[in-house]
This record gives C-alpha cells, structure tokens and sequence, in this order.
C-alpha cells in the first residue's frame, strides 16, 4: 500500500481543527472540492468516514478523532521544524471565534501590528474546544465564556450585553415597539432563557411563539439583519452591524450577558514575550472599548423619550 500524501493529512487536520471546510480550504491555498477530494482519498484508504455534517461545520467522526489523535502531534512537529528559526517571541499564534474576529478584533488589530513589526501573528479561527497540550502550534486563545478553563490562564477583557436589536426595513414596516408592546413584533429565539429575563425586568408579556430558533449568533444576527425579526443581541456582535446601519437598538435597556471574553493561555505560554504584549494591547483595547460604551450610555440616558410609531396586533 503506498503512503498517503502529506498534503492530505494536512488538509484533514486543517479541517478538524477548524470544524469548518471552507476555513480550512483557505488556510491550505486550496479550494473546498479539492479539499474533499482529498478527505474522500483517506476515507476510501481507511474504509471508514472521518467527518460527519453538523449544525456548524463538520464534525469528526470516531474513527475521524481516532486518527487526528494520532497524526496532529506529529504534524505539529513537522511543521515546527519546517520553521525558520526564530527567536522565542517573535511568532505568535491566537485561537478565536470567526465572530469575535471579525466584529471586535480585526479592526483593531493595525494598531497592535503597527506597534510590534517584528511580530508574526498568526490567527487561526476556530469554534470549537482547543486542547493546548495536543496543539502545541498555539500560543493562547480568545473565548466567550465562564472565565474557567481548567489547567488554563484566563485574563478577563470585557463583558458582553444583550439587547433588542431588528433591522431597519422591518421598523420602516411595523413601526418602533414600546417595551411594553415588544411582544407584538416577530421575535427570534426561544421561550425562555434570556427574552423570559428580558420581559420580567422591563414589561410586557412574552409570546407564545417564536418565530424561529438558532443555536449560532452569527445566524441569528444575520436572520435580524435580513428582517427576519427582533433579536437579543451580543452588542459586540451586532455594534458593527449597527454602525453600518443594518441593525438599529430599539431601546437603551440591557441584560448583561451570561458569559464574558477572556484571553486563554496554557502554563507554557506565560513567558512568551511576544504573548505579553499582546496581552497588555489586548487590556488596553478592552479599556478603551468599555469607557466607550459607558460613555455612549451616558448620551443615551440623557436624550429625550423617543416617539413610537404604531405597534402591530398581537399575533396569534
């Protein structure tokens, strides 16, 4: 039996860790067909399915983790001595949520680039759990969570909030709710959770239907910029969103969120020079971030009661 290709292993663990093809065909220069191409080879080799389809990407399968178990410290080691040498903090590698990366991150980022030339950062997107003591290429991650991650650092940036949040062609429709009358609107999510929270502190009654459920913010931001209906929002996910003028926050009322973001880092990374300053711009950012949302806080509660437009029925 001949040896499988590198290039195909490489491509497989690519897609384990990102859980997404089209990801992982971007990172390898490749396009998502010739990436599964590849995929098929090694599952027609193994006689067994590495990937299964989920709600998010795919998924490994048994025999899928199985083998990603077995090649990716080997892989690490490969592409690490393929390396040019470097002196320890000159390269970087941060795990993150495309949805952070985009909304929050990425926009800052030239300033930290700007400050750091000599710094290689890599950013690798990934939603799913990162085991550091398997994948050693990473230097530390940014994750929306508890602020817990057993046997990891975790440095606090910012929390995160919740509000209402629709489109403006479906207030030009239906008009601007009250919280009073918020029920009346098409809502997306489900009953319970957050919006049962939202109604008990700020009025109204919650409906008995919702008009459709996701288990992913970035959909669900997206169903609300479609004007598929009112959202409850992360506002660091829909801030850009709104900026551009494709969502609109219906009041000044929030929820703080269950969760917060944090920087993640194994033991091994604490003294990674290069990780050290992208720690204290990553503070300061967060500073910088949150003064800005108290500020805009402070105008919002000092401007006059808006004048709604009329509410739709209630549905049935």
């Amino acid at each position: 039996m001949s040896r499988p290709p590198l290039h195909s292993l490489l491509g497989f663990a690519a897609a384990a860790r990102s859980g997404n093809l089209t990801r992982a065909a971007e990172t390898m220069h490749l396009t998502v067909s010739a990436l599964s191409h590849q995929i098929r080879a090694i599952e027609e080799r193994l006689g067994e399915r590495l990937f299964v389809r989920g709600a998010r990407g795919v998924e490994l399968t048994d025999a899928g983790q199985a083998l990603f178990d077995r090649i990716a410290p080997h892989l690490d080691a490969i592409e690490q001595a393929l390396q040019p040498r470097r002196r320890r903090g000159e390269a970087l590698t941060i795990t993150l949520m495309p949805s952070f990366a985009s909304s929050w991150l990425v926009p800052r980022l030239p300033r930290f680039l700007a400050a750091h030339p000599q710094l290689e950062l890599s950013l690798q997107s990934n939603i799913n759990v990162v085991d550091f003591a398997r994948e050693t290429g990473l230097d530390a991650g940014i994750r929306y969570g508890p602020g817990h991650w057993p046997g990891l650092d975790a440095v606090h940036l910012f929390d995160d909030w919740v509000a209402p949040i629709a489109s403006p062609a479906l207030i030009e429709k239906l008009g601007r709710p009250t919280l009073a009358t918020l029920d009346r609107f098409p809502l997306l999510g489900a009953p319970g959770g957050r919006w049962s929270e939202w109604f008990a502190r700020y009025g109204g009654t919650p409906p008995a239907r919702f008009v459709a459920i996701f288990d992913d913010s970035e959909n669900l931001h997206r169903a609300a910029v479609e004007g598929l209906g009112v959202v409850l929002g992360r506002m660091t996910l829909a801030r850009p969103l709104i900026e551009a003028g494709h969502l609109v926050a219906l009041f000044d009322e929030r929820l703080k969120a269950e969760y917060a973001h944090y920087l993640v880092l194994p033991p091994r990374s604490r003294e990674h020079a290069g990780l050290a300053a992208f720690r204290d711009w990553l503070l300061e950012e967060a500073g910088r971030y949150e003064a800005g949302k108290a500020a805009a806080r402070e105008r919002a509660s000092r401007r006059p009661p808006r004048k709604h437009a009329p509410t739709p029925h209630r549905r049935s």
